[in-house]
């Protein structure tokens, strides 16, 4: 289609979120929705945000709002570029985030792509993060709602492309958008939040990486070398895990590291987790040197002194760190602002 700067593409999952993004765009809004690979073998199918239901239920919102549907079906494509390095990140002994992968890259490429295809002159989400100016550039910034704040999620996103994207529920809470669906009687604003890694169509990864292949049975052994017990998958570990290990000892013990070259996962105490130095490869968005780094979803952000590297940057925290896993992402924050992000390669105590 030929450009608009009135017209907005709307990415739809099928959720409430998505449905209230769509009410803010206007009505020469065109909602688009991807739909990804599922495992087939999932139990959960339904709460995927890329789902056959999800799919019916974002064209069902969007029409009757009197908007137009697209669905693009990138399930092949999603599987080389998402799942195919998932499986092969946990082989190498490695914590992989799909979901960052994905939002950082894949499915933002795949949007503002479609955007150009029917003339938008942005592309909205139902993504709770703002776009802030901060040290002379647009940079991703952390939502009001701390709760549902999914900055981290997107932290690997490409400033450049920040021009074109919106993000109509930064400044607001969850509640406030269930609340707007509801008083304008969309049915999204029941609908069930997605889950997490949607490909697992609601499996435990662990089950689904057994499906794809994965063995590696071996042994558990201490700091020391000295063989404490058994496992029946190295990948089934990650560090930090305590759940699982089997083994017995004078004080708890927790998943270190895996070896995936000998099958074996080397065990200790908690203190050996502790990691001061990590080495990330990615990028700094902006010159920084005291930074708050966010090391896992699920983790408070650590401060950190921070410097470039030749394929990322340095991290020195400024305390020592539990359960940091190569693989995860590293997302650096300044005030509350994205200002680098990276993948966890190394991380030292």
């Amino acid at each position: 289609a030929a450009p608009s700067p009135s017209r907005v593409a709307v990415a739809m999952s099928g959720g409430v979120d998505s449905a209230v993004a769509l009410l803010r765009a206007g009505e020469d809004a065109v909602g688009v929705t991807l739909r990804l690979w599922l495992d087939p073998h999932g139990p959960d199918a339904e709460r995927a945000c890329c789902s056959p239901d999800a799919v019916i239920a974002a064209r069902e919102t969007c029409h009757a709002l009197g908007l137009p549907h697209v669905t693009l079906d990138l399930r092949e494509e999603f599987r080389r570029a998402i799942v195919e390095p998932f499986v092969r990140g946990y082989a190498e002994g490695r914590t992989p985030n799909p979901c960052i992968a994905c939002n950082g890259s894949f499915r933002f490429a795949e949007l503002l792509a479609f955007g150009d295809r029917v003339g938008a002159s942005r592309l909205a989400t139902g993504h709770y993060a703002r776009i802030v100016e901060h040290r002379g550039r647009r940079l991703l910034a952390r939502a009001v709602d701390p709760a549902k704040d999914q900055s981290y999620m997107l932290g690997r996103l490409d400033p450049r492309h920040l021009e074109r994207l919106w993000f109509p529920l930064g400044e607001q809470t969850k509640d406030e958008t269930r609340a707007e669906a509801r008083s304008r009687g969309l049915a999204a604003a029941a609908r069930r939040e997605s889950q997490e890694a949607c490909f697992l169509a609601g499996a435990d990864y662990r089950s689904f990486l057994e499906r794809r292949g994965l063995d590696g049975a071996g042994a558990i052994v201490d700091e020391q070398g000295v063989e404490l017990g058994r496992h029946d998958g190295y990948w089934r570990f990650t560090p930090g895990q305590r759940r699982g290990l089997g083994v017995s000892a004078a004080e708890p013990l927790y998943a270190l590291r895996t070896e995936p070259s000998t099958s074996t996962v080397v065990v200790g105490p908690r203190s050996s987790l502790a990691t001061s130095r990590i080495e990330a490869r990615g990028r700094l968005f902006v010159d920084v040197d005291r930074v708050e780094a966010k090391l896992r979803y699920r983790s408070p952000a650590v401060s950190a002194t921070v410097e470039p590297s030749e394929h990322g940057f340095r991290l020195a925290l400024d305390a020592p760190a539990f359960a940091v896993a190569p693989g995860q992402a590293a997302v650096l924050y300044e005030d509350g602002i994205v200002v680098g992000s990276g993948v966890i390669a190394t991380a030292d105590a």
